[in-house]
């Protein structure tokens, strides 16, 4: 698929936003940021000269439409005064926050007790794993009834309306400790992970993330639709710590490569691939396990293949061309179109300087796989590098790595040293390979 060019012999990056496609599995709140980002593109970082006027009049429209439905009054308020160039929002909005308010105050007071018992230490010390039996304690002992725990629920969705994050995420957890409806605390599990991720603390995020996906593989195992549209959810959610938290790097990676994830990503949603493609290649240098990483590698590699029909993007060509097509050539060009991209990405503008900079290692180390000598003109271009900033790159990453390589400069060449292999180490590893499959094949039949 060609990139369509712009007046200026540029890619339209328009062409690779994916704000709709992620819309469509994201809460509202969460479409929000990847918006005002969007909006953010549209301003001159020196000037503040807006790029186009037009275009940002309907970003704005667009985030007016999608938090008129929650109870941001003021913020709403002010998005429709500046649509309709008014200085005053009309009488309906006053009415609604105080309504807003009013459902707030009710909500309160019908938690203050429950609330207060649960920052007692006396009651929360006889608390227990058992909800039943906690039920029981707080009923018997404190006249605590199904109606105030159900209130948390409500107050904590409430709060979650109101922009209120750390409010609700506090109300949801107090919910989840006491409720046995099941389908609310499940609810309840979801509002949590969105609000650890709206308020960016992505400790507990990734705590309540596993929480969610325990839920999907346990109790949605019947359901397999519901699994898929539940597992499509969470794979998105999941890009916020993804690219945010170097923790989550590795484990989210676990679980998007997971047979029941990987296979999502296949079925409903191939757009995930530019994301995924981007945290391996540039998890190279900080994967704990080299072993896991160039699996992950491998397979990033043949998925992109398999899916090259339903999806594509600069990111994936460029892996295709590399790691497939071996055309060094096109891998340039798309690593340069992917930078674009990337830098116009909410989730992955921060890590573009790190992809280009993994990408060239990729292109390095292919294309001395298959060079004895390397002209650094030659792969100063390959690169994407003038040949002084080649030559410097290509010091660091031999003295880094310790690469088996030296620079003759009087030739102006990359000289690899590719140790022949010996015929008994090629022998031994067949072997190895040999027998782990008869193993395997054993195995199998004793079943």
């Amino acid at each position: 698929m060609a990139s369509a060019p712009t007046a200026n012999g540029g890619v339209a990056l328009s062409e690779y936003d994916l704000i709709l496609k992620l819309a469509r599995h994201l809460d509202r709140h969460m479409i929000f940021p990847l918006l005002e980002f969007n909006a953010g593109q549209l301003v001159d970082n020196e000037t503040e000269e807006v790029k186009d006027e037009a275009k940002l009049r309907e970003i704005t429209q667009a985030k007016y439409s999608l938090l008129k439905k929650t109870n941001m009054t003021d913020y709403v308020a002010n998005l429709y005064c500046e649509l309709e160039g008014l200085k005053e929002p009309p009488a309906e909005f006053a009415d609604k926050k105080q309504k807003v308010f009013n459902q707030l105050q009710k909500y309160e007071q019908e938690t203050s007790k429950i609330i207060e018992l649960l920052e007692r230490d006396d009651v929360v010390n006889n608390l227990r794993s058992d909800k039943v039996a906690n039920l029981e304690f707080l009923k018997g002992k404190h006249n605590v009834t199904m109606e105030m725990v159900d209130a948390l629920f409500e107050l904590g969705n409430l709060q979650y309306s109101c922009g209120n994050y750390s409010d609700a995420s506090e109300m949801l957890y107090r919910f989840r400790v006491l409720s046995t409806d099941n389908d609310k605390v499940s609810y309840a599990t979801w509002g949590r992970l969105a609000c650890e991720i709206l308020t960016m603390t992505w400790e507990s995020a990734m705590e309540e993330l596993q929480k969610v996906r325990e839920i999907i593989d346990s109790k949605l195992s019947q359901n397999a639709l519901a699994q898929l549209q539940h597992r499509t959810a969470l794979i998105h959610w999941a890009l916020f710590p993804l690219f945010n938290f170097d923790k989550a790097r590795e484990p989210i990676l676990d679980l998007f490569f997971s047979a029941g994830y990987i296979n999502t990503i296949q079925a409903n949603c191939a757009w995930i691939l530019r994301y995924l493609a981007v945290a391996v290649i540039t998890n190279r240098g900080r994967a704990r396990n080299p072993g896991v990483h160039q699996k992950q590698m491998k397979d990033i590699v043949r998925i992109v293949k398999q899916e090259a029909y339903e999806y594509q993007d600069p990111v994936t060509r460029f892996v295709h061309a590399l790691c497939i097509d071996f055309d060094f050539e096109e891998a340039q060009r798309q690593l340069v179109l992917a930078e674009e991209v990337l830098r116009s990405d909410f989730f992955l503008l921060a890590h573009a300087d790190d992809f280009v900079d993994s990408a060239r290692h990729l292109i390095f180390e292919s294309y001395c796989k298959i060079h004895a000598r390397i002209s650094l003109k030659d792969l100063s271009a390959r690169l994407g590098l003038d040949t002084d900033a080649a030559e410097k790159w290509i010091v660091n990453l031999i003295r880094d790595t310790r690469l088996d390589a030296k620079i003759d400069y009087k030739e102006g060449t990359v000289v690899m040293n590719h140790p022949p292999s010996s015929v008994y180490q090629q022998v031994i590893e067949k072997t190895k390979g040999g027998f782990f499959r008869t193993q395997v094949l054993s195995a199998a039949v004793a079943r």
